[in-house]
């Protein structure tokens, strides 16, 4: 089953979310534990931990983040690689318990953390990405999770396919599904959640499908949808750090509000490559990255891009800050040098 549209999937080389639709399809028939003795479950079995393999280090990376002076990074088959050196060395974390695809990361602090991927799975940490435990998985159904998002070190969101949203309270132990409100035109609430930001005692922003950004202006409690104007999928965002909201996505679009999401308004800029990632460097600067090798960098808050494209034209998945000047990219290849 294809869960993304077909004008992302190249013939010379797979976007990272095609690849994420095939591996959705790649399933058999294995022996499971408890009384069923056959069920499906997929190729790369979720419930396995991850393997230690020299080769996840160019596993493809969906999701990086800073952890004090550590880079956390995570991907496919649970591939999690940490970096104590501002990403010139990458090694794979101790233990990881899934051999899911993870998409994304998140810390509270220093050393608490969560991912989120394929099979619903929620991991947590407590040493910084060091050792992970599983909170949460499905293996019934592969109902995938996009972005996970704490606000503090007990309450966190994470967010997937077709509209698809978990909420706890305890730091993970138990998550609550929450059912979104029906966006006007439609039947139901349906469309996917790709990226949810926020600030600890603010609103709360995800980027969706159909150009809408779902928003709560009450931390949690009620949700409503933002137009952005745009008619593409929606699939990084981020609140920086004067409160001005970012989201990006589809053949190169960029779109800013500087007034909590009641309006927004789109940035030119020279690339139509889909934008993957945003982070702000300790600068305060933004960077974007997008398919193709772009790269995309904002000095004035988003109001403006100026960009470059690689020469190897790296499809670039995620973007972390570095802690002097950066960025750190990731691609479907692993962790990528700079040109």
């Amino acid at each position: 089953m294809n869960y993304f549209p077909s004008q992302f999937r190249r013939i010379a080389r797979i976007s990272v979310f095609a690849m994420l639709a095939v591996s959705l399809s790649e399933t058999r028939v294995v022996a499971a534990p408890g009384p069923a003795s056959d069920v499906h479950v997929p190729r790369l079995d979720p419930r396995l931990p991850a393997e230690r393999l020299e080769s996840a280090q160019t596993s493809a990376i969906l999701g990086a983040v800073r952890a004090g002076g550590r880079i956390v990074s995570v991907g496919e088959r649970g591939a999690v690689l940490l970096s104590d050196d501002d990403g010139k060395t990458f090694r794979q974390a101790a233990f990881v318990p899934t051999r899911a695809t993870l998409t994304s990361v998140y810390f509270a602090n220093d050393r608490v953390g969560w991912a989120a991927g394929h099979w619903g799975v929620v991991l947590h940490t407590e040493d910084s990405g060091e050792h992970w435990t599983v909170q949460r998985s499905d293996v019934s159904v592969d109902r995938p999770l996009f972005s996970v998002y704490f606000r503090s070190q007990t309450e966190g969101w994470a967010v997937g396919l077709w509209s698809l949203m978990l909420h706890t309270t305890d730091a993970g132990r138990t998550w609550t599904e929450v059912k979104l409100p029906v966006p006007a035109g439609a039947t139901k609430a349906d469309g996917s959640l790709y990226a949810m930001t926020g600030r600890a005692q603010g609103s709360l922003y995800i980027a969706a499908e159909r150009g809408l950004v779902v928003e709560s202006k009450d931390g949690g409690v009620s949700w409503s949808y933002s137009d952005t104007g745009f008619k593409g999928s929606l699939w990084s965002a981020i609140v920086l750090k004067d409160n001005v909201v970012l989201v990006g996505g589809l053949r190169g679009g960029i779109f800013r509000s500087s007034d909590g999401g009641e309006t927004w308004t789109a940035v030119q800029t020279q690339f139509k490559d889909s934008i993957t990632g945003i982070a702000q460097n300790p600068d305060a600067s933004v960077t974007a990255v997008a398919l193709d090798g772009v790269q995309l960098v904002s000095r004035d808050n988003g109001v403006s891009f100026s960009g470059s494209q690689r020469a190897d034209r790296a499809t670039i998945t995620a973007v972390a800050p570095l802690g002097e000047g950066g960025p750190l990219l990731f691609s479907t290849g692993g962790p990528l040098k700079a040109e």
